[in-house]
């Protein structure tokens, strides 16, 4: 999937556009969706996934299964937010916060309307967050931010770790992808008491030769030269788009006009 990812990232319909102005646009949106009300993220939401399948033309299936994953991952976390508990003495207590609840012996176990708010909340942020980081991961390819950060000022050592955390994921898939090839071909996967072993394995062995990958990859730097910085050179040939451009500039101004109008009270 990463791969395929970044296959993406290089071969998308907004391929062309100048890196830092998808950042920004991306960025700009985090912020808002940070900043803003439940019904300002669900449009996000969906306004970022119109850009990112529709404009950029990534597949519908992995974009859906990207978001599927977030959603998975909110909906697993929610529930201690949404349950509460407290003993039968205090049950007046949380008398009206409680929609529905059971008893368990001495505990009261309720859904609490404070908490399912809370819970909407939390969801719609993570999934307007996560909208605009899938569509800078998948519309510029990792260099190309590495290049932009660079130029917007950042600290030399904060590229070279995004760089070398970049790398070492793939060589972590490649590795753990290679491992357990062997060991399924060898009958390590038949029953769960081999799986377990196997897995075990797998993870001892990932994590030397992940050192040892990591070994001869400093001293390939070191005999290149390293001299403290990580250096590439890329020739720009980027097209700025006036639609584009005009469409996401508008598209942020709307929204935060929105928001502004939410805060004054005007669609309550």
């Amino acid at each position: 999937m990463s791969l395929q990812l970044d296959t993406l990232a290089y071969t998308n319909n907004l391929r062309k556009l100048p890196p830092e102005h998808k950042i920004i646009f991306a960025f700009t949106n985090l912020i808002i969706s940070l900043t803003s009300h439940c019904l300002l993220q669900i449009l996000i939401t969906i306004w970022l996934g119109i850009w990112t399948v529709t404009y950029a033309k990534i597949p519908r299936s992995i974009y859906w299964r990207l978001l599927l994953f977030t959603i998975v991952f909110c909906l697993t976390s929610l529930p201690a937010l949404i349950i509460n508990g407290v003993t039968i003495d205090n049950l007046q207590i949380v008398k009206l916060d409680s929609l529905y609840g059971l008893n368990f012996g001495q505990f009261y176990l309720y859904v609490s309307h404070d908490g399912t708010i809370q819970a909407w909340e939390i969801f719609t942020r993570a999934l307007a967050s996560t909208s605009c980081l899938y569509f800078l991961m998948l519309t510029v390819p990792f260099t190309e931010i590495l290049q932009t950060l660079h130029w917007f000022k950042f600290p030399p050592l904060l590229t070279d770790l995004l760089l070398l955390m970049y790398r070492f994921i793939f060589i972590l898939l490649n590795t753990a992808n290679e491992l357990w090839i062997a060991q399924n071909s060898r009958g390590g996967y038949l029953n769960w008491h081999i799986s377990m072993k196997s897995l075990a394995i797998l993870i001892g062995q990932l994590l030397q030769r992940t050192l040892q990958q990591y070994s001869q990859f400093s001293l390939g730097l070191q005999a290149r030269g390293f001299a403290g910085e990580l250096r590439f050179c890329h020739s720009r040939h980027y097209h700025p788009s006036p639609r584009y451009t005009m469409e996401a500039i508008s598209g942020c101004v709307l929204l935060i006009g929105l928001e502004i109008c939410q805060n004054a009270g005007i669609f309550t």
